[in-house]
């Protein structure tokens, strides 16, 4: 463990020191200023590569391991037919896999340090107007439902691609509906929720459903969750802005109304 944390280490801080290069390199030679608090902002760095350190061995030592073995049990034969019968299976048998996989895709989403950030900000630049909870909540809902939908799609074998332009489709014609301030938000959320903390479970869930359901190529099948949990967070973001727009309307209509 102690060599692994430590090869981890190295391998972190090569990613990392590059990222130091360009920022302290453009902060002196091209802008010419001299960065402000350099100890702290080296401090900084050092916590940084020691996080992201001790957070990927956490990965492959509990979360990895977890998401596969949740996988294996959810569709070990004993669990899908507990009396004992055989196969066929069909897409009702994993009903459990899919409320796991909206679980967990609903709990890591609003658990994702880049969601929360972005949440704020949009908060912030909008005045109040953008609620962080309603925005990681819609986000959250749609990863939700993008990770179920991509499950069912590895039990019952459908090509990825039908699905994924049908989503695209929707998201085309929201774009012309939804108010103009929330539709840049609404493609970076789908963005910010395919980062640190999903991604892991997510592949590890795929990779594990794909193994153990009969006829399913793991590199064919496996893949393709992320797809899914980045492209519904924008449907639900739009969806999310248009019905407040809806209630405010409807609201101020029925405030004129008493007013006359």
């Amino acid at each position: 463990m102690i060599e692994q944390l430590f090869e981890t280490l190295l391998l972190t801080a090569r990613d990392v020191i590059p990222i130091a290069v360009i920022l302290f390199g453009f902060q002196l030679g091209v802008l010419k200023r001299r960065i402000t608090n350099v100890k702290t902002v080296i401090l900084g760095f050092i916590y940084v590569i020691f996080g992201l350190t001790f957070f990927l061995v956490g990965l492959e030592m509990a979360l990895f391991p977890i998401g596969e073995s949740m996988a294996d049990q959810l569709t070990s034969p004993s669990f899908l037919h507990p009396d004992g019968s055989g196969g066929p299976y069909i897409w009702q048998d994993y009903m459990w896999v899919y409320i796991f996989a909206a679980a967990i895709g609903f709990s890591t989403t609003i658990a994702e340090p880049s969601l929360i950030a972005v949440a704020i900000k949009a908060n912030e630049v909008s005045g109040g107007t953008i609620g962080i909870q309603g925005l990681r909540i819609s986000v959250a809902i749609g990863v939700a439902m993008g990770i179920s939908l991509g499950c069912f799609r590895i039990v019952v074998g459908d090509p990825i691609h039908y699905y994924i332009m049908a989503g695209y489709v929707i998201v085309v014609i929201q774009t012309f509906f939804a108010p103009k301030m929330i539709i840049p938000l609404a493609y970076d959320s789908g963005g910010v929720t395919t980062s640190t903390v999903t991604v892991p479970l997510v592949a590890a869930l795929g990779l594990g459903l794909a193994t153990n359901v009969e006829g399913r190529n793991p590199l064919i099948d496996g893949f393709g969750l992320i797809a899914f949990a980045s492209l519904f967070p924008m449907i639900t973001v739009m969806g999310y802005a248009q019905l407040v727009e809806f209630i405010n309307k409807d609201k101020s209509a029925k405030e004129q109304q008493d007013a006359l």
